[in-house]
């Protein structure tokens, strides 16, 4: 009943607002890349809703994987899967997590707002537990599973440095010691630094990431509302990184004016820190582009004031001139609304060494933009450490033909295979995406080298390359009595 109720709230709500809708006029790749077009604003009385309902993947379906690509569930019949983190010895855990309770919240949008986040699937309890999931014969199926913590306040960010895990709940950083192999932890863990929460918690998820030599951590804070409306005195503190001394807990702004700040990662080749950043909604469908950026220290970027640089939000009064005009143009544009989460640089060898240094990203999906935008996973190239083309769709099909939420992707880490593996909140499922061998290596005969038949490689050693790869670092040195095996997605090595 309620979820009639509920649908028709919808319908109602979506035929009286047919007319003063907004449409996009720009195709989403208008809005990503290094120069995305920003048209002028559209301010609208009500916002445009445009929302997909969560009904969750039909028994046996999966997303659809790209030319090159296959996937697979690594787990599934989870608890709202947002987050990933890959420990050293390949065990995978996963925060089951949602929003914490928060008071009721009087008005039009915000009863618009209740309405979008029950009928996406976001309005459910959190399960406030961190799972591991351990995969032993290396299938790529994870055969066992923990409650790694469990008592935890809508956890989300985590990050291992030495045996210390810490873990970022929506309101303190937490410390726990942690040992290699361990199925779980007991223990009581320590609070090393307060965040931002409190009754009004509007942007609840925290991440964290620990820096390269493990001295700091730096933890994301978004802003307690769209673009200022509850009053800016309500975002202090709020809408930036802040970076963590994990000894003493002091922590100081890393960067600020990051409406919602939510994936970091280290780009493996130029060492810079990365973040995904959801920008502002009710500008129309055009705008804002979500991004990601490399995080410069002491940087300012716009929000609430403005965004990419000097193009001022309407709505924000009293302005801030003086802020305005040290505000940083983003790197790398995301398109409108796409909702862009998940963020990992790849660093393995599974994938074509052009993936290597590229950024996956996890775009959860719209509400906000006619027609809808995300709902997919995309790879943006990188050379030299820096964004070198137009992004590339890794996994689509979250949503069905009817135009349902059947997953919805948020964190996207890299397993210690170097595997894909992308948490879905919707599907309840974390999925798995590796490399497909070429057509013709099913069926094409092996070509074996020696040692001495390339020059640099190795004595007494034993190369295999599939027919028209032209670099044997695809397939790597393997000794000798080798036993070949081709599963048709896969090339598997068995030495003996």
């Amino acid at each position: 009943m309620r979820h009639n109720l509920l649908a028709s709230l919808l319908v109602l709500l979506t035929l009286g607002l047919t007319g003063c809708r907004d449409e996009a006029t720009l195709p989403v790749e208008a809005g990503t890349g290094a120069d995305p077009k920003l048209p002028p604003p559209k301010q609208r009385l009500i916002p445009t809703v445009d929302v997909a309902h969560a009904v969750g993947w039909p028994q046996g379906a999966t997303p659809r994987a790209a030319s090159g690509f296959a996937v697979k569930a690594f787990a599934n019949g989870l608890d709202h899967p947002r987050w990933l983190y890959v420990l050293p010895n390949g065990d995978v855990l996963v925060a089951e997590t949602s929003a914490p309770p928060q008071p009721a919240q009087t008005g039009f949008t915000a009863w618009v707002m209740g309405l979008i986040m029950t009928w996406v699937g976001a309005d459910v309890p959190s399960a406030n537990r961190i799972t591991l999931l351990r995969d032993a014969d290396g299938d790529g199926v994870a055969e066992t599973r923990s409650a790694f913590l469990t008592g935890l306040n809508s956890p989300f960010g985590m990050a291992l440095i030495g045996n210390d895990f810490y873990v970022a709940n929506t309101d303190a950083v937490l410390r726990f010691a942690y040992q290699e192999g361990a199925t779980e932890i007991t223990a009581q863990g320590v609070k090393v630094a307060d965040l931002p929460a409190g009754p009004l918690n509007y942007h609840w998820t925290k991440n964290i990431v620990a820096s390269r030599d493990g001295s700091h951590l730096f933890a994301t804070i978004g802003s307690n509302s769209n673009a200022g409306e509850n009053g800016l005195a309500a975002d202090e503190g709020r809408a930036r990184i802040v970076q963590i001394d994990p000894k003493t807990g002091v922590s100081r702004d890393f960067a600020t004016g990051l409406r919602n700040p939510v994936g970091l990662a280290w780009q493996p080749e130029s060492g810079a820190l990365w973040v995904a950043v959801n920008e502002r909604d009710e500008l129309g469908s055009d705008l804002v582009p979500d991004y990601m950026t490399a995080v410069k220290e002491g940087g300012f970027y716009g929000w609430p004031y403005s965004y990419f640089g000097l193009h001022l939000d309407p709505r924000v009064s009293p302005q801030r001139p003086d802020l305005v005009s040290t505000a940083i143009v983003p790197d790398y544009a995301l398109g409108p609304h796409t909702a862009a989460l998940g963020l990992a640089f790849y660093d393995g060898t599974l994938l074509p060494k052009r993936y290597f240094g590229g950024a996956f990203v996890g775009q959860h999906g719209s509400w906000n933009r006619t027609p809808r935008s995300g709902y997919k996973v995309i790879f943006v190239p990188f050379e030299g450490g820096r964004p070198s083309g137009q992004p590339e769709d890794v996994l689509t099909g979250f949503l069905s033909d009817a135009g349902d939420a059947q997953g919805r992707p948020v964190g996207v880490a890299i397993d210690k295979s170097g595997a894909l593996l992308v948490a879905d909140d919707v599907g309840n499922t974390i999925w798995r995406v590796t490399r497909v061998a070429p057509q013709s290596a099913a069926t094409t005969p092996r070509r074996y080298f020696t040692s001495n038949a390339h020059a640099g490689l190795a004595a007494d050693a034993v190369y295999i390359l599939a027919e028209g790869d032209a670099d044997l670092s695809e397939h790597g040195r393997v000794g000798r009595g080798v036993e070949e095996v081709h599963t048709g997605r896969d090339l598997a090595l068995y030495v003996s």
